[in-house]
């Protein structure tokens, strides 16, 4: 009778040191405004999840996954909100796109020409968004808790539908950017306008934009060569643009195995997508230059005038930071000496002037 009880007992859970622990399926909705062409989401359903489920092994835990890529439910910059408010448990949350309520997380972004290192950066601001209190206050206050998963980019580019061999080449010209990235045209005589991946290949074919700022591993898939087939090297740098998350309230219920078997994945997830991204950026740049794109790369003078002519927007965004509470300058020295002392060489030292 006792070997019958197990037995039936065992078909509903497992048994655990003379305990019976009923096995308990988990939903997680996992959002994402991008679709799966990117790598950043292809490797949630390619990494992520088969990482979650395998360390559930004989736990007695499974996960019933849903996921909700594209603007199926949230839009690119949506993500967070969604995840906020319970339409999601998890998230891959575009700090990019949410540069008020994410601010300190953007210091990437503010801070350009710095490193090319993509591999740096991811390294970096993965620790930092675990380490840093104002970086794990940001998450905090928007009701979510980070959980790794960093997505770093690949050195930005400026794709255009003209040839670009001067700064006076920019004049007028109306360029797309994300987020933050706008306040990189300033000085150019460029007018930026803010937009993300999803629109860029539309809005050049109507004439809205004359070019973009963007990245060689998200350009091939998004065809943007075909609509803006100047490719200029500028050296932008390499950029921090978020994190997966889960809704902290939620995530805090789960048991303590299914917490660590998702913070696992997500370092798990980091590392294969930025292999695959180091895989590919050189080898997307080549399949559009003979697919027709002409690809340059700007001389070391027009790098730095270009620099020079910026205003000083990590600073201006710094101090923004610090009257409102937050340690904006901090986090910005705190970045930029972690750079420096990794070896890279600023093309202006944003935090020294």
């Amino acid at each position: 009778m006792k070997k019958i009880i197990i037995t039936l007992l065992s078909a509903l859970g497992i048994v655990l040191g003379g305990q019976v622990v009923v096995a308990k399926e988990i939903s997680i909705t996992y959002v994402a405004g991008h679709p799966p062409v990117f790598r950043w989401v292809k490797h949630v359903n390619k990494t992520f999840i088969p990482a979650v489920n395998k360390a559930l092994e004989g736990s007695g835990h499974s996960i019933k996954w849903s996921e909700q890529y594209g603007g199926s439910l949230a839009k690119v910059g949506d993500e967070l909100e969604a995840v906020e408010e319970g339409l999601a448990e998890m998230g891959g949350i575009s700090s990019l796109f949410d540069p008020a309520k994410l601010a300190v997380q953007n210091v990437t972004y503010y801070s350009p020409f710095v490193s090319s290192d993509v591999d740096k950066i991811s390294e970096l601001m993965t620790k930092m968004q675990f380490e840093n209190k104002d970086m794990i206050a940001a998450w905090e206050s928007n009701g979510l808790v980070q959980v790794g998963g960093s997505i770093a980019i690949d050195d930005y580019l400026l794709m255009t539908t003209f040839p670009v061999n001067s700064l006076d080449d920019l004049k007028g010209r109306k360029i797309g950017a994300p987020g933050p990235a706008v306040t990189w045209l300033k000085g150019t005589g460029a007018v930026g306008v803010s937009g993300n991946l999803t629109t860029y290949n539309n809005e050049i074919k109507a004439g809205v934009y004359d070019g973009v700022i963007v990245f060689a591993s998200a350009a091939l898939p998004g065809k943007l060569h075909e609509v803006a087939p100047y490719i200029t090297k500028i050296g932008f740098g390499a950029q921090y643009a978020g994190s997966m998350a889960a809704n902290k309230d939620w995530f805090e219920s789960q048991p303590e195995v299914v917490q660590k078997a998702i913070l696992d994945a997500g370092e798990a997830y980091r590392v294969a997508y930025q292999k695959d991204l180091g895989a590919s950026v050189n080898k997307f740049l080549s399949i559009m230059e003979s697919q027709g794109a002409k690809v340059s790369e700007a001389s070391p003078e027009m790098r730095k005038k270009w620099a020079a002519g910026m205003d000083n927007v990590a600073m201006e965004w710094a101090k923004k930071l610090d009257a409102s509470g937050v340690n904006g300058t901090a986090v910005l020295k705190a970045y930029m000496d972690t750079m420096r002392s990794a070896g890279a060489t600023p093309v202006r030292n944003w935090d020294k002037e």
